[in-house]
């Protein structure tokens, strides 16, 4: 085989970013794509034969103490060539001692399982159009609000992801808060997906989750942790379910923060 570039990719790279996507049977998501060429490393390997990209993965450092790898992706004719693997050590080599964390489908678990990764916990996307009514606790977020919502965050996430919250209220669609909590929604190619949502207690959660569903109308997508069962069968009884399971998963270290206070990460390619 001959041998391919593997470089750091730049936005002029974004259509053949959306276009290995779909051929992996994905959505283009090029808004997600585009936030994650703003606050992320995107890493990718050129297809030898000139037709765009072989495979990508996205590295998102937070602080100095945690990152996120995402979008690992390999197109179906360069598969089994060992290319996820190639990358995967490249950006793990970039997280300098980084505890690292991921999404893992049952598919790639088995290569992060072979780089140390361990699962510690499993998460499943829910979709479906939220039944219910205003909660009248939260409010609309303005960028007034934007300092507390990071002095929140940082408590609750346990290290800094401020360059993904200050993007929040020109990426997403709505942000809210309420006491002690906030929660943000973004479109995505066929719903709007709920998230982060912190908060410390799950009626404030609620609040916040459904009435950020109900400005979003259609349908709605929220990335549960699976522990948090009384708040997924609530959800449930609003309309939201078909749930696909994914394992979350640690390399070196811990989940960082107070998982408790967690209850919609912002997307499962940011953690």
């Amino acid at each position: 085989m001959p041998a391919m570039e593997l470089r750091r990719l730049t936005r002029t790279d974004l259509d053949d970013c959306t276009r290995l996507a779909e051929d992996r049977g994905w959505l283009p998501e090029r808004h997600k794509w585009g936030l994650l060429f703003e606050i992320g490393e995107v890493y990718g390997i050129d297809a030898p034969d000139g037709d765009g990209l072989a495979a990508t993965n996205v590295l998102t450092r937070y602080g100095d103490d945690h990152a996120a790898i995402s979008m690992v992706l390999t197109a179906a004719r360069f598969e089994r060539r060992g290319l996820g693997r190639r990358l995967m050590e490249h950006v793990l080599e970039q997280a300098s001692g980084r505890t690292v964390s991921l999404y893992a489908t049952d598919l790639g678990r088995p290569l992060y399982e072979r780089l140390g990764f361990r699962v510690v916990g499993r998460a499943a996307k829910h979709t479906g159009v939220f039944k219910g009514e205003p909660s009248g606790r939260t409010r609309l977020a303005t960028q007034a609000d934007l300092d507390g919502i990071l002095r929140l965050d940082a408590e609750a996430f346990g290290t800094d992801r401020s360059a993904a919250l200050r993007r929040m209220f020109g990426f997403g669609e709505r942000v809210r808060v309420a006491e002690g909590g906030f929660g943000h929604c973004w479109r995505n190619d066929d719903n709007t997906v709920i998230g982060p949502v912190v908060a410390g207690d799950e009626e404030t959660a609620r609040a916040l989750i459904g009435d950020l569903a109900l400005d979003a109308g259609g349908v709605v997508r929220m990335d549960f942790d699976l522990s948090k069962e009384p708040i997924i069968a609530w959800a449930g009884e609003h309309g939201i379910g078909e749930p696909w399971q994914v394992s979350m998963m640690v390399l070196d270290g811990d989940l960082p923060g107070d998982r408790a206070r967690q209850w919609l990460p912002y997307m499962q390619a940011l953690g």
